[in-house]
This record gives structure tokens, sequence and C-alpha cells, in this order.
């Protein structure tokens, strides 16, 4: 063991024995792991005894730490939940974490109003809402919505849309809503059309069917016919929409996630189904690369637990959790204790057992399988292409991490620049930054640029790009090389991308597109690469993020101006009022949008100042 390592070893000796969260540093202070333990002192001192019994990624994350903090708690539990919001803090590369920013859609239905309504949320949070899913799709969801609002005529404005109407909208003209905005229908009538929905969505389609069949009957003996047909209609597209559902227990009664997995020395795939009421309602795959899960070396309960913990704290945790493994009565009655923490309910969480049980694991490890084989062979093909990138550019190492970055301004002014940052091939968006040009003023983009990668490498906390990739040819690259030259940074491989030429002439018909070409410093003549190479998709790929991500805030900030301009003529609002709306609202379109009692219920504002700005906009 090295020295360092002696002082570290020192250093836990003198840890509490007490329950609480540990964080290992590397010796750019940045977090590279966070653990939780029961006893500090014996879990961290594990880290370095036996170094040799651990896996390869313990070994690498143990010549990586230059210091260990910690934060005690009150009890393990505690520990586990402040274990899962460091790790989202500050997504450090050796845990097992959710890379995945795409979180999952849910229906919500908003319980607590006077009328509800229906819409879709990628957040589940605890305001009395009742939450539905997951769902796989937000296209899914929102095809869902639409049918509950069009059968059981549910509203589907915003409180804002509903609080400024004075007569009712299209919809209600269609026969799609009962228009509750202008008291066509009373709340408790409202409120049964809304339970009728609920049921649906809880799996009680047969007593919905029964109602409506029953409501289209009473229709049609009272000679109201068209009211019975929209009946009628509704009736078959549910009856559509029950026939495309996977049943696995039609009797079920209770919420069930199933979590398989399945991998081999290049990563496992942990599946995710979910079972609402007995009907497959979808699934969801989570890749983690080089975690081996029939290694000796990777403890199951660790990891699988870790993801648990991480999963459920942003997801709905169902009545029952179906698990391959059995985690053993301790961890079991510890997340349980997380989880009634977390949300207030405590699921059964067990091994799959009875042959419905058995029947769901093996549905969701045939998903887990299947979808391994797609993202090893995806992960493959990208660290191929970085393998491709890597000989083509004669860099010193794989790029893992390469980092993009452009410069955007309009006629001189709004100078911007964006930086995308892609890990293993793939967009790492937590990375992405925005920066607004302070120094330069005018079209200057090596100036630009100069200010950019100087406050971009100040930041000795961030991973070194092993590749920086600059929008542009060959004087962009000149502009970007000197820059890092200035700033001390000429060990960062750096190239030029200069976007496909139009070949030859429209008039002769002779038109063809020249390959997208690299440019290296020292290097005349450009580099190119075949055009369904992996390693073109990733370059081009990111070079196309950077420009959108650069062009989208571009935009967002001449808006501001354009906006703040138009406000400017308002009598009575100063710079701060102007600064809520804008937050509050975003665009002069959400502000037309809002009703009187909206703006005029922002802080300082009022009654006569709302409808001063309204007249203002309209006119």
């Amino acid at each position: 063991m090295s020295k360092d390592k002696d002082k570290l070893k020192a250093l836990v000796k003198d840890f509490p024995t007490l329950p609480g969260v540990y964080l290992m540093k590397n010796d750019k202070d940045k977090v590279i792991y966070v653990g939780k333990a029961k006893n500090l002192r014996a879990r961290v001192r594990s880290y370095f005894n036996k170094i040799a019994d651990h896996s390869l990624k313990t070994k690498y994350l143990v010549n990586q730490i230059d210091t260990v903090n910690y934060l005690l708690t009150k009890t393990e539990v505690e520990a586990f939940l402040l274990e899962a919001s460091l790790i989202k803090k500050y997504r450090p590369r050796y845990n097992i974490r959710l890379k995945d920013d795409k979180t999952y859609p849910y229906i919500k239905c908003s319980v607590s109003d006077a009328f509800p309504r229906f819409y879709m949320v990628r957040k589940v949070k605890q305001d009395g809402g009742i939450y539905f899913g997951p769902y796989t799709s937000g296209w899914a969801v929102r095809g869902t919505i639409r049918f509950l609002s069009r059968t059981f005529r549910i509203r589907d404005c915003s409180d804002s849309f509903m609080k400024g109407r004075k007569r009712p909208c299209m919809t209600y003209q269609i026969g799609r809503c009962t228009a509750p905005c202008v008291d066509l229908i009373d709340q408790k009538g409202y409120q049964e059309d809304v339970q009728s929905a609920l049921e649906f969505l809880k799996g009680k389609e047969k007593k919905v069917v029964k109602n409506l069949t029953h409501q289209m009957t009473e229709a049609a003996g009272e000679e109201r016919f068209e009211v019975a047909a929209k009946i009628r209609d509704s009736i078959e597209v549910l009856k559509r929409i029950l026939e495309k559902q996977t049943v696995v227990n039609p009797n079920a009664k209770k919420d069930q996630d199933v979590v398989a997995f399945y991998g081999d020395e290049r990563g496992v795939l942990i599946e995710t189904l979910h079972i609402r009421s007995g009907r497959v309602i979808g699934s969801r795959p989570y890749f983690i690369a080089r975690l081996n899960p029939n290694s000796e070396l990777e403890e199951v309960k660790d990891w699988l637990t870790s993801f648990l913990n991480q999963y459920y704290t942003d997801n709905i945790i169902p009545d029952e959790v179906i698990l391959q493994v059995d985690l053993g009565m301790d961890i079991t009655k510890l997340l349980q204790a997380v989880f009634v923490e977390r949300q207030g309910k405590e699921p059964k969480i067990s091994l799959a057992t009875g042959e419905k049980g058995k029947m769901l694991l093996d549905l969701a490890m045939t998903n887990a399988q299947s979808h391994f084989q797609d993202q090893v062979s995806k992960h493959e093909n990208r660290l191929e292409g970085l393998e491709q990138i890597k000989k083509k550019l004669h860099l010193p190492a794989s790029p893992l991490r390469i980092e993009c970055y452009d410069i955007s301004n309009f006629q001189g002014s709004q100078n911007v620049a964006s930086q995308v940052v892609f890990e293993e091939g793939l967009p790492k968006k937590e990375d992405y930054r925005r920066y607004k040009i302070k120094t330069v003023k005018g079209s200057d983009d090596f100036a630009s640029m100069k200010e950019v990668l100087q406050r971009r490498f100040k930041h000795t906390e961030y991973d070194d790009p092993q590749l920086v990739v600059i929008d542009g040819g060959k004087g962009q690259l000149k502009m970007a090389t000197e820059v890092l030259k200035e700033i001390g940074r000429t060990e960062i491989p750096v190239v030029g991308l200069a976007k496909a030429r139009i070949l030859g002439t429209f008039d002769n018909k002779e038109v063809s597109q020249s390959k997208e070409r690299f440019f290296l410093p020292g290097r005349q003549n450009p580099i190119t690469f075949a055009n369904n190479s992996e390693a073109l998709a990733i370059l081009v790929g990111i070079r196309d993020e950077a420009h959108r991500f650069a062009i989208t805030f571009h935009r967002k900030l001449r808006d501001d101006v354009s906006l703040s301009s138009v406000l400017d003529e308002i009598t009575g609002l100063g710079e701060k009022r102007k600064q809520r709306l804008l937050k509050k609202f975003e665009s002069i379109e959400g502000i037309k949008a809002a009703s009187v009692e909206d703006i005029a219920k922002l802080p300082t504002f009022n009654r006569v100042l709302a409808e001063r700005i309204l007249i203002h906009l309209e006119g």
C-alpha cells in the first residue's frame, strides 16, 4: 500500500462507529463515490483491507481516492435516504446510478381541485394528487388522457384558462366537455364523471363499460340519439384499448413491479416490469456497463439494493416488488422502512414464488435478455466507433469523454456559446453548459472562444476530455489551438469539424455533397470517415447537438429582449415586475393566455395593473 493509502487508513481509524454516508473524493476534490454504512469506520476501512479481493471497479476506485469525508445520520434508514439524494446530486463515477435522464411519464388526477383534470407529469410529488403509472411512452400517456377527456367529458384545459372563461369553449361545443368553467355542470355531477375515469385507470373496466352501457340505453330511451351514439363510440374505443393490453392476472387488485436482471462481463441489464391491477402497462431497461452480475467479486445484494433505493426515489412505490434474488430479511426490512419514510407506503418485497410469481419473473427476464443483447450491441458499436476516432485522429487514448463548443451570435449581438459533452458516445446532459460571453463586444469568435475555454478549464472538478471538437474548419481550429496554448492546456487534443460542402452546379445538374471534414493541428489535408461509420455518427452527433444547444439559448435570449422591449411600453411596469412576469409566463403568448387574477396575484401586482397589461398586449 502506498503512503497515501497508509494516510487514508490512518484517517479512517478516527471515523465513528455510527450510521452515516461517506464521500470519497479524488485529488481534484471531485466526489467519485458515495456509500452508506451502519458502521462508518468498519465499512470504509474494508476498502483498504484485502484489496486483492475487490472487484476490478473497486480497485480502480481505491486507486483514485485522495480523501474521504462523512456525514452522520441518526439511523441507517436516514443513511439510505441521504445516499440516494447525494448520488443524484454528485453523479459519482463509480456508483451504480441511473444515468437515464428521461423520467417516467405518469397520469396525474388533480383530485384536490373542485373540478379535477388529468394531465401528464414526469415527477411524483406528495401533493394529494392521484398518480397512475409509470408508463413507458409519453405518446401513449397523452393518448390515454385524450381518451379519458373525450369519453368521460373531463376538462383538458389549464387552471388559468378555465378561470378566465366567460362562455364555453369549442371543446364543449363538440360534446367533449361539460363546461364546468361556466357552471353548466355542478361539482357533484362532474365528480361522478371523474370517478368513472378513475375506475377505468384502476382496472375496473367492466364496471365502467356497464355504466356507460346503462347511460347509452337511458339516452336512447329519451330519444337523445346523438348523445347515445357518442357513448356507443366511447364504449367501442374502450374495448379496443382493453384488447391491446396484456392481462397477466384478471383478478388481481394490487400494483406490482417485477425487477429482473441479466448480464455477463460486459455489463448487466436491469429490467423493471410494471403490472397494474393485473395488466402490464410497460417495462423499462437500465444497462450498467462493466458490472458483471455473475462475478463472485460483485455482491448482488449491494448493487441491486442501491438500484432499488435510487429507482424508488422518483417513482411510485407499488403494493409489491417481486425480485429475482432474495435480499435477506435485514435488507428487506431496511428497504421497507426507507420506502415508508419516502412515500408513506410499505410494499411487500419478495422473491418470486408460486406459479404466478414465477410467470411474471419469466416475463421480466425474457425482456431483460432481449434488451441486454440490444444494449450490448449498441454499447460495443459505440466503443468501436471511439476506437476508430482514436486511430483516425491519432489520439493518445480512446475519447471516452468528448466536449464540443459552438459560438453563436446575431449580427454581433447576444454572443453566446454552448458546451456539449458525450461520454462513451452518448450525451451527458448534466455536463452541458451555456455561456453568455462577457468580455467581447461585436462578432469576434476568437475572443469568444478564448473566454469560453478559459472559463471551462478553470473548473478542475470536471473530468478532462480526451478530445475537444470545435464547430468549424482550419480558422476555428487554429483559434482553439492558440487558446489552449495560452491557457496551458496543450495536452488536450482538439479537432475542427467543417460541414459538408455542395459540389458542382445546379445548372448542369452535377450536384453532390462532400464528406464532413476533420482538421487536425499541423496537418494540411482534412481527415474523413466512412459515411456509415459509428465514428462519424458520434462526431457529427455532438457537433449538431452543440449547434442546437447554442441556437436554442441564443433564440431564448433574443425572445427575452424582444418581450422586455414590449413590456417597457406599459406604465407602472418596472424592471422587477418585468422579471417576475418573464419568470412566471415566459412569453407574450403565455401572458396573453393568463387571466387577470393570475397576473394580479404576483408579488407587487394588482388587478388594475394586470388589466392594463392584458389590454396593452391585446391592442
